[in-house]
């Protein structure tokens, strides 16, 4: 299913999305604060991963893609993580440098949120955040998350949305 947002359209991944998203997934520097993809076929498996999620649960991330142009700028939505469960369904974000900056990671969350709240399957949404992502704590604290507390085993802030 394809949704759509002011300047957004999200829609499910696609295996042969994996070269276009590793450009930033496998990139050092645009993905600092978080996992790095080491290579094309370890991002497939990724997306795999998230899919089989999205059968299971009803949410996966979404291809992230700039409707006024036709570009692949992120990978992010509503997911419940297959590689580090337990933390409830959370909102996550990956955005290719060429796109940082322009309030889409929060035009993002907030779609997401809105979704969440309309499909009212989850009390709350949880977020996480590296303690120098500034910019992605500005992004969650803006669509209504809470910072609750320090994970040190993750050195990530846990962030949390209560949605009833």
């Amino acid at each position: 299913m394809i949704h759509q947002t002011a300047r957004l359209t999200l829609r499910p991944p696609r295996l042969a999305d994996a070269a276009e998203l590793f450009a930033f997934l496998g990139d050092p520097s645009a993905m600092r604060y978080t996992t790095v993809q080491a290579s094309v076929r370890d991002c497939r498996r990724y997306l795999a991963a998230h899919e089989r999620q999205r059968r299971r649960n009803g949410c996966a991330p979404w291809v992230v893609i700039e409707t006024a142009t036709n570009a692949t700028i992120g990978f992010g939505g509503l997911y419940d993580d297959p590689f580090d469960p337990g933390w409830g369904v959370e909102v996550g974000y990956f955005f290719a440098p060429a796109a940082w900056g322009k309030g889409f990671a929060s035009e993002l969350t907030s779609y997401c949120v809105t979704v969440a709240q309309q499909q009212a399957r989850w009390p709350t949404l949880a977020a996480f955040a590296h303690p120098d992502n500034i910019a992605s704590q500005n992004v969650l604290a803006k669509c209504g998350f809470r910072q609750e507390r320090f994970v040190p085993e993750m050195e990530r802030w846990l962030y949390r949305h209560h949605l009833r």
